[in-house]
């Protein structure tokens, strides 16, 4: 019903007539089987009084054995082109849309681009249970996957090293709000070692109410077989356990259908530090990964265990600490 009721997920939030601080942001992530290589693909808003708004497009290409290469651009909003009827996004040279990715991003000596195609059907994934949460001001940050589920082909190169992409799973996401949430962990994996059909995706975060920093609040989704176990109404927001580090996130999560909990890991040398600047100024430091490890447990109250790894998992840890221990590339 709340599919029906906003069908079209993924067009663009801001509004370029108003001065309000705005963060909004689409991105693709797809991960090779086996967790080697992993590429992740962003176009992001930043608006807020007094500054005029930007466009940013960013690009991780994840290695572990030839080395992870970053890139980001900014250019003026009025360069740019985000559709306020579907996904179509055009920002410095790349461009998403229902189904296709392409363009390349530049940063130095460093140089990224893609020519990818991916599975344009399905249904979205929906984190809030009221239409009220994603049209009201409460909660501050709106997330959406409209695509939480999809198969990449392609191919992508990494200063001048081609990438074939066959079949590779992925996701496509949109997020939007006033500003980064203050401490958060994000992750998300449908690219398992021992399970098919199963998809994860999830986020622990703590807002920042005047001076206070809020207890942190816990949303997961898994789903499984065609089965949707959603742990995100009012009750289990209040009731989820989520505990993150700036390596982990870790969650617990109960309804009347099934418990679940699990893991999400990643090292040092298996994260990226990009710089998320904030409405005002104010910097989160995004430690990112695409190739983390992952553990997933769910125990139906009707129906078989679960119990899933990956090395293919997405993390993304957000701190406002800037002594967190990893390097900053984009």
């Amino acid at each position: 019903m709340l599919g029906r009721a906003m069908a079209d997920w993924n067009a663009v939030r801001f509004d370029p007539s108003k001065s309000a601080d705005h963060v909004e942001s689409y991105f693709l992530k797809l991960n090779e089987p086996g967790g080697l290589r992993a590429l992740w693909l962003k176009a992001t808003i930043l608006a807020g009084a007094g500054r005029q708004p930007v466009a940013e497009a960013w690009s991780i290409a994840f290695d572990r054995e030839a080395g992870h290469v970053a890139g980001k651009a900014v250019v003026p909003f009025g360069e740019a082109s985000f559709s306020r009827t579907g996904l179509d996004v055009r920002v410095a040279g790349i461009e998403i849309g229902a189904g296709r990715s392409r363009g390349q991003i530049t940063q130095g000596s460093d140089r990224i681009e893609w020519d990818l195609e991916f599975d344009a059907s399905g249904e979205p994934m929906v984190h809030y249970p009221s239409p009220s949460m994603y049209q009201g001001p409460l909660p501050s940050q709106k997330v959406v996957t409209p695509y939480p589920d999809t198969v990449f082909s392609g191919s992508y190169r990494v200063n001048g090293r081609a990438v074939s992409v066959t079949n590779w799973r992925g996701m496509q996401g949109h997020n939007w709000g006033k500003r980064h949430t203050e401490l958060y962990a994000w992750g998300h994996v449908n690219q398992w070692e021992n399970a098919e059909d199963l998809v994860l995706e999830g986020a622990t975060g703590r807002l920042k109410l005047g001076p206070i920093l809020a207890p942190p609040l816990t949303m997961v989704c898994v789903w499984k077989a065609g089965k949707k176990y959603q742990f995100n109404d009012v009750r289990n927001l209040l009731r989820n356990t989520g505990v993150l580090t700036t390596r982990s996130w870790r969650f617990e999560a109960e309804n009347a259908e099934a418990r679940v909990h699990g893991e999400l890991a990643a090292d040092t040398d298996e994260m990226v530090g990009l710089h998320y600047e904030n409405p005002n100024g104010e910097m989160t430091y995004c430690l990112n990964s695409k190739i983390a490890w992952a553990l997933l447990v769910l125990e139906p109250k009707s129906g078989p265990r679960v119990q899933a790894t990956s090395n293919a998992a997405a993390l993304e840890i957000g701190t406002k600490d800037p002594k967190h221990g990893v390097c900053m590339l984009a």
